[in-house]
């Protein structure tokens, strides 16, 4: 008693009131009557031994007292705690008046023995009307589904008082078959129902078994109807009440298997007391997912087997072999289909709506839709948060905007799964601890498996996204200093050299007559001005896009560009498809990108020869630039040429690649579309 008061004060409870005291009583006595009973059967003379002494009775009574005042100590109101109490000290006192009467029996003393028969009789029923209806009825709240459920109630004390009171007015049996030495005789018999004993038998145990199965599925249809927390707390009790009417219909058939039910009846009040202290139910929905999931494939896929077996031995009579190969081909065809309906019913029924990957992914891709890749983003971690019940999801894009977005908070410690688009890892997922509705490892990673590859997506559109308007903003400075250098050289370069020109003219006017010699002389000097002058101008055409292209096209610049590039180099340049009406942009980008790479492989490639080669298809213009060369080394950092081509490309909307390994010599590949020409304009002056 002192050592439960230090353990009730480690609880909270600070003294031990009535109710707790009488269960701590129920608990210390409900076992010693237990203990009394196996050393009375112990020693009873083997012809009075019953065949069996340990009954999954036994295991209540060791049990179901011990949880119950545990339960006590915390809820003393908790009306499932004092059914298990009581339906334990019934259990002990059913044991214990079963072996006094045998005990009481085998000493001679039959009548006393038949009165105390009719006492475990009344123990046994008010066990199993409290462990086998009571409990799993009103687990885990304590209340009753519906009302509607007292029908099951009804039906289980009326099945339990009938089998009770058949076995207190049963008549004596003959002593021919008799299981004991003996006849116990029965002091209130009723010999005129003897002809109905076995159909009155047959019913009750019918009713008994319906009610056991009724109850169970009142805890069924509590999970189906339950939010997320609520079927995780139903499971456990679920769970160990359909494994013990298994077993215990599975014992009655099959005795030598009695043990595994007795095993079983003393999980129950640990399962009980899981759920109704609200712990988090570790595991509870992977055993019963495997379990459902198992128990599934073995029924379905054993009758396709022996279903399939006889039909082919049939078809192939003698050939018993080839009928057990195509059996099992067939069974076989069916277990992974069969694997994942089993595995979607019951995330359907353990998880809902909000669990099931599928609908999470039907979720996610109307989140998608509605909104811009940043937003999107944001749905995908909510979607995820909410589809692995966890405390905080984290998505961090490499080189996105935004670059890092969390819902929730992930920890210190959070769970990293990379974000792979195409074999480009685009980012990475962090996963927070396990929140209240907390999920096994086997359904995170089925979520995870099912929804990594959208969030994958998402990252990449985020960066796609920065990239493009990282390329607008480049595309607009890049315009700004152009402009910038054009107004200066306009300015300070043309500017001013017209200027002086005007005043050379004006000068040689006023000195034609006086002095023609002097007027000559600034003339030549004009000339030579305006010379420089057309150069610059070129210089600044050239500038805005080579002379080459519109003078020669592209194929033929592409031509002379090689030939400028180097003598020491043999340049070999090919052409596939009408190049002749290409875009403007198109033809410049290819010219600078091929300049560049030509510039790259006389300065750094030390390569014998290189090859050009172009390709015009339907919608798209290849170029590729290759030479024999050193190639690239192993770690290299991306200078100026290499970035410059990759955004000229990328300006279009092309791509560029840049590979080749150290002595494998360099490969530059680009793929730019050509977007439809813009019609002319119908108010355009010809």
């Amino acid at each position: 008693m002192v050592g439960f008061a230090a353990f009730a004060g480690k609880t909270g409870k600070a003294t031990l009131t009535g109710p707790r005291i009488l269960a701590v009583a129920i608990a210390v006595v409900a076992p010693l009557l237990e203990i009394a009973a196996l050393v009375q059967w112990a020693g009873l003379p083997e012809a009075w031994t019953p065949q069996l002494t340990v009954t999954p009775q036994s295991a209540v009574v060791l049990t179901f007292p011990a949880v119950g005042a545990y339960l006590i100590a915390h809820r003393p109101r908790l009306n499932m705690a004092w059914m298990m109490c009581a339906g334990g000290l019934a259990a002990g006192l059913s044991d214990f008046f079963q072996s006094l009467m045998l005990r009481v029996a085998a000493d001679g003393h039959l009548m006393l023995a038949g009165y105390l028969r009719h006492t475990y009789i009344v123990f046994w029923a008010v066990c199993g009307l409290t462990l086998t209806a009571l409990l799993p009825l009103y687990s885990p709240d304590g209340r009753l589904p519906s009302p509607r459920w007292r029908w099951a109630l009804a039906l289980s004390a009326v099945s339990l008082g009938t089998e009770m009171l058949r076995n207190i007015t049963r008549p004596d049996p003959s002593p021919i078959g008799y299981r004991f030495p003996e006849v116990v005789p029965n002091p209130l018999q009723i010999r005129a129902l003897a002809p109905y004993q076995e159909i009155i038998s047959e019913t009750a145990w019918a009713g008994i078994y319906l009610s056991l199965a009724l109850a169970a599925l009142s805890m069924a249809l509590r999970l189906r109807r339950a939010d997320p927390v609520g079927r995780r707390q139903i499971g456990w009790p679920l769970f160990a009440f359909t494994g013990y009417i298994v077993f215990l219909v599975v014992g009655t058939a099959v005795p030598g298997l009695v043990w595994v039910a007795v095993l079983w009846s003393a999980l129950i009040p640990v399962a009980v007391a899981f759920s109704v202290m609200r712990y988090r139910l570790y595991g509870i929905d992977t055993v019963i997912s495997r379990t459902f999931v198992a128990a599934g494939l073995l029924v379905v896929i054993s009758a396709v087997y022996f279903g399939a077996g006889a039909v082919a031995s049939l078809g192939v009579s003698g050939y018993d072999r080839v009928a057990g190969l195509a059996s099992a081909l067939f069974a076989g065809a069916f277990f992974q289909p069969l694997r994942r309906v089993l595995q979607r019913a019951v995330d359907q029924m353990l998880y809902g709506k909000v669990g099931d990957p599928r609908l999470l992914a039907a979720r996610l891709t109307q989140a998608i839709r509605r909104g811009d890749p940043a937003e999107a983003l944001t749905a995908v971690v909510g979607v995820l948060r909410d589809g692995l019940a966890v405390e905080g999801v984290a998505v961090e894009v490499a080189d996105g905007e935004p670059r890092y977005v969390e819902n929730g908070r992930v920890g210190d410690r959070p769970r990293e799964v990379p974000l792979v688009w195409h074999g480009e890892r685009v980012g990475r997922l962090l996963v927070g601890a396990p929140g209240p509705r907390r999920f096994p490892a086997a359904h995170n990673e089925r979520v995870l498996a099912t929804l990594t590859p959208y969030a994958a997506d998402v990252a990449h559109a985020v960066r796609m996204a920065a990239d493009l308007q990282r390329s607008r903003e480049r595309i607009l400075t890049t315009r700004e200093e152009e402009r910038r250098r054009l107004r200066r050289d306009l300015h300070d370069g043309l500017g001013q050299s017209l200027a002086g020109m005007a005043m050379l003219i004006n000068i040689a006017r006023g000195r034609l007559k006086e002095a023609p010699d002097s007027a000559d002389a600034l003339l030549r000097e004009l000339r030579t001005g305006m010379d420089a002058v057309a150069g610059d101008i070129r210089e600044l055409v050239y500038g805005l896009r080579p002379p080459a292209l519109d003078d020669l096209g592209l194929a033929r610049a592409v031509r002379e560009l090689a030939e400028q590039a180097s003598p020491e180099i043999e340049i070999e340049v090919s052409a596939e498809g009408d190049l002749s009406e290409l875009p403007a942009a198109v033809e410049v980008a290819v010219y600078r990108i091929v300049q560049e790479a030509l510039t790259n492989v006389r300065r750094h490639a030390r390569a014998e020869r290189a090859r050009i080669h172009l390709q015009r298809e339907r919608e798209v213009l290849r170029v590729t630039v290759a030479d024999d060369g050193r190639g690239l080394p192993e770690s290299r950092r991306a200078g100026v040429g290499l970035s410059s081509m990759r955004e000229r490309a990328a300006e279009l909307g092309g791509i560029c690649v840049i590979s080749g390994g150290p002595g494998e010599g360099t490969r530059v590949e680009v793929m730019l579309p050509l977007l439809p020409q813009p019609a002319p304009s119908q108010n355009s002056v010809s």
